[in-house]
């Protein structure tokens, strides 16, 4: 029989942080309503629940790893932008072969690559500048003759190098972290019952008597809180989308 741990709640990990969170806040306020209910849910007890709630957060990226991700995130941004300026003068080089280079420079790969880039995709921007680095060597003989240099091919070999070992320590970080879950479901399952508790307790206050605190303590009020609060930003793309120009 395996002794895996299963979760008790039906959430993301994330998820239940965020409803934790939001259900501390409410308690803090409300302490003295569920203190009067019953003595069990005492200062101690909610101070047993933060306590949990702060180390069930650093659990879900350490600050160590969250300070690795950043780091490793901002490097690959810079790598990423900083193939902007190389593309627009390996198309001046694909430009000045005329004919002797007889792929066009639609086909040479960059489309894709500025798509890519634009939208922070690390994966689509090292497939696509693979796909350049093969046109690279394939034509090297003719775009040298335009001013293409070793350095310049070198260089965007490294950046697909850099890309490609950037998104691999990205993964291990990924696997550390879903490692340390697992070995801390516990820790979760110990939080949820507390949190179902701290719910409970508040619909039988709150009931009839104050709907806006009600929705404070029930579960599917709380997933629609964290779903609204948790929707991605958007970021900014060019306004052009042809940066070869």
């Amino acid at each position: 029989m395996s002794n895996e741990i299963l979760k008790a709640y039906g959430c993301k990990d994330e998820e239940l942080i965020f409803i934790c969170g939001f259900t501390a806040s409410s308690v803090e306020r409300d302490s003295a309503d569920f203190t009067a209910y019953s003595p069990k849910l005492n200062q101690g007890y909610f101070t047993t629940f933060k306590g949990n709630l702060t180390t069930a957060t650093d659990v879900i990226m350490p600050r160590s790893l969250l300070l690795e991700q950043k780091n490793i995130t901002a490097r690959l941004y810079a790598t990423m932008d900083g193939l902007l300026d190389p593309m627009r003068r390996l198309t001046g080089y694909i430009n000045l072969s005329k004919s002797a280079v007889t792929i066009s420079v639609a086909d040479f790969g960059f489309t894709p690559l500025r798509a890519a880039i634009n939208s922070r995709d690390a994966e689509g921007t090292f497939k696509s500048l693979q796909a350049i680095n093969a046109n690279v060597v394939k034509f090297k003989d003719v775009l040298m003759e335009q001013g293409l240099t070793e350095e310049f091919a070198a260089g965007l070999i490294a950046a697909a190098a850099s890309i490609a070992a950037d998104k691999q320590k990205q993964y291990e970080i990924e696997s550390k972290r879903k490692n340390l879950l697992q070995a801390n479901i516990g820790l979760f399952n110990d939080l949820f019952a507390q949190l179902t508790e701290i719910l409970s307790v508040g619909k039988i206050l709150y009931k009839g008597k104050d709907p806006v605190k009600l929705k404070e303590y029930t579960f599917s009020e709380l997933m629609k809180k964290v779903n609204r609060s948790s929707k991605p930003v958007t970021e900014p793309t060019s306004a052009s989308t042809d940066t070869t120009k």
